[in-house]
This record gives C-alpha cells, sequence and structure tokens, in this order.
C-alpha cells in the first residue's frame, strides 16, 4: 500500500493514479460485480495479456484494493475480490456508467 507521502496532494490525481488506466478501470469493474479468477478477469478483458493482468492484480492488492485468495487445493486456486477500500469505489463506477451511458445516447 502507498504511504501518504507517495501519493499526490490533490485527491482527483490520488484517485487516478490508484485505477486511472483502462487496465485497472476494467478489472475493477469486472470485481465490483463479485469475486473471479484469474482466468474469469482475462476472458472479459479484451486485448490484455497475462502479464499485464497479474502486475495489475499484484499492483491493486498492494495498494490494498483488492483480495487475493489462495485455497489448498490442487490445482490450487486463487480467487481475487474487492477488499472493503476497493468497495468504496462502487459509487465511483456508477456514477462512470451513468455518465458514459448518457454520452453515448448524446452522439
Amino acid at each position: 500500500m502507498l504511504t501518504k507521502d507517495e501519493l499526490p496532494d490533490c485527491p482527483v490525481a490520488t484517485t487516478v493514479r490508484l485505477i486511472g488506466n483502462k487496465w485497472k478501470l476494467l478489472i475493477l469493474r469486472n470485481l465490483i460485480n463479485g469475486t473471479q479468477r484469474f482466468t474469469d478477469i482475462i476472458k472479459t478483458v479484451p486485448g490484455i495479456s497475462k502479464k499485464v493482468l497479474t502486475d495489475n492484480l499484484r499492483a491493486r492488492e498492494a495498494d490494498g484494493i483488492i483480495n487475493r485468495e489462495i485455497f489448498a487445493e490442487v490445482p490450487p486456486r486463487v480467487e481475487y475480490s474487492l477488499s472493503v477500500v476497493g468497495k468504496s469505489l462502487k459509487p465511483v463506477f456508477d456514477a462512470m456508467s451513468e455518465w458514459g451511458s448518457g454520452y453515448k445516447s448524446e452522439l
């Protein structure tokens, strides 16, 4: 998790730093709808490579936005879900979805 000193002073810039690229947004969009496995995410985020997905999942976990749970099974099963902090992003995504729908309807 980043320290306060590592984050920008501006709250909008902080939000952009944590969720502000296409891969981060699409991964979080998926997890807002519930827990998913790596293969579920990669199937529903077109164009993302396994390496980029892995890097983004690890970074969001380090930021405290997602949880990674490993199940002691053979083969091992790993599931990703939003943390409490990650779940607090739901209103942001709802607003983005509403805005995007309105924008598209105006075209």
